[in-house]
């Protein structure tokens, strides 16, 4: 087996490669997985390839995963199915009739979903894509806004499934304010910069004060050219799907029929301490009880729809245990110790900050490891700080833009899948269209690292 090697990089560089060439994500990851078992297993690499598959099959995370997204699947075709999505669209319209406030109400509800960025990416696209449709939004622009915005306000809102996860990291490796991680973080808000600037970019984009380049400029071209809000590449299947019209349609738009199911969501995921598979199945008993009381639904809708909307996900759950398949390989290839062990050399002075904001940044980008990144850096990067002289809360809010940053932007990462679903485009054209404005926050962030690691070093 190859181990903490600059091979290890070989199976992520293979499914960034193969994913651009092809545009196809799935294709990219099967290919990523192939060559990592290689690797892993040599001649033996079918072997290494089913006990990947196993192992991600039999992952925690992978099960909760699943049944988050069949769940959302359900509700989502209960929606369609039922009128609800559009009376909802078409209720808007009394105080959303403009391109800039379709795009601005997308940004407000990101921002108020702030408990997971799982919660968010999955219900704004879900609610908001037939009210920008109305004004030839590309669906790929409503998903950028939706993805600058999901896991920056979780990492800056200190009452977030992410904040809490982070502040716990703190206080394990000693790095405390008034006797707690939670005072740490509180303290780190203000550094934690891609947070801050990301959020400002999503904002200008939304309001269009910020100019759409690259892909999105293409895109938007492309809709107002055609009056077709989805991006090409879709098959004839998903493209029907997404612009086919509600099954039911009442002559006076019902908001709470969509709203309501929304609201229990959100408020059983809070009550059950940020359980969204219990806030999820709540709001499809509730929306089921109240689809067939209208008489929106029969009891043969209800297990058609159910049946409909779990293979609607069938090819997100597939990303999904090839992603965690290609972050078991670099795990098994022990790239995290190896990009420790080239980066840590560098890893010093004033410059320890930005340093470590782009090793995360890039290191989270090309893995699709967020959480489980902060949890393997943090023990280096702190005494690390402290030993050279750096404030190691300044510190910590790097590794923990870092992860953001490679949330926001990485092509298989469950906030990435979840996004480009909601809002139905594929994620590799949901990544390509991010890139420039993460890659804008990104670069800002860096200087704004590289300014406050010379204004904090002790050194």
């Amino acid at each position: 087996m190859v181990q903490n090697t600059a091979l290890a990089l070989l199976p992520v560089i293979t499914v960034l490669v193969v994913s651009v060439l092809t545009k196809r994500a799935l294709l990219g990851l099967f290919s990523g997985t192939i060559v990592g078992a290689i690797l892993v297993g040599g001649w033996g690499f079918f072997d290494s390839l089913v006990g990947l598959v196993g192992s991600s099959l039999s992952n925690e995370t992978v099960h909760w995963l699943v049944l988050v997204v069949v769940l959302f699947g359900i509700l989502i075709a209960y929606f369609n199915a039922s009128g609800a999505v559009n009376d909802f669209a078409r209720w808007t319209e009394r105080f959303v009739n403009t391109r800039r406030k379709s795009l601005l109400l997308t940004w407000l509800l990101t921002i108020a979903l702030f408990i997971d960025d799982y919660l968010n990416a999955l219900t704004v696209g879900t609610s908001m894509k037939r009210v920008t449709d109305r004004y030839n939004v590309p669906r790929t622009l409503v998903g950028s806004v939706v993805k600058l915005t999901s896991a920056p306000i979780a990492i800056i809102i200190p009452f977030s499934t992410w904040a809490i996860f982070f502040a716990a990291l703190l206080e394990q490796d000693g790095v405390t304010v008034n006797g707690s991680g939670f005072g740490a973080y509180i303290a780190g808000l203000p550094y934690i910069f891609f947070g801050w600037i990301a959020l400002a970019i999503g904002l200008l984009l939304a309001l269009g004060v910020l100019p759409l380049v690259g892909p999105l400029k293409r895109e938007q071209e492309r809709a107002d050219r055609t009056g077709d809000p989805l991006p090409a590449g879709l098959t004839a299947e998903e493209r029907a799907f997404e612009l086919a019209e509600d099954g039911n349609e009442s002559s006076r738009p019902l908001p709470f029929n969509f709203l309501i199911p929304i609201v229990t969501l959100i408020t059983v995921t809070i009550l059950t301490e940020v359980d969204i598979v219990k806030g999820a199945a709540a709001a499809v008993v509730v929306a089921i009880i109240l689809y067939l009381v209208q008489r929106r639904l029969t009891l043969k809708d209800v297990a058609e729809q159910a049946f409909e909307g779990i293979t609607s996900m069938g090819y997100v759950i597939v990303l999904f245990v090839l992603a965690f398949m290609v972050q078991q390989i670099n795990m098994d290839l022990q790239l995290a110790e190896w990009v420790i062990g080239a980066t840590e050399p560098v890893m010093n002075g004033a410059l320890l900050p930005a340093i470590v904001f782009l090793v995360c940044g890039l290191y989270a980008y090309a893995t699709g490891a967020f959480w489980d990144l902060a949890a393997v850096i943090t023990p280096v990067v702190l005494p690390l700080a402290i030993a050279v002289g750096v404030d190691p809360v300044l510190a910590g809010a790097a590794v923990f833009s870092g992860a953001a940053l490679g949330s926001t932007t990485c092509l298989y990462g469950d906030g990435m899948i979840l996004a480009s679903k909601s809002v139905g485009v594929k994620p590799l054209n949901l990544m390509l269209s991010i890139l420039p404005y993460a890659g804008l926050a990104a670069a800002l962030s860096f200087i704004a690292y590289l300014i406050a690691g010379y204004v904090s070093f002790n050194g």
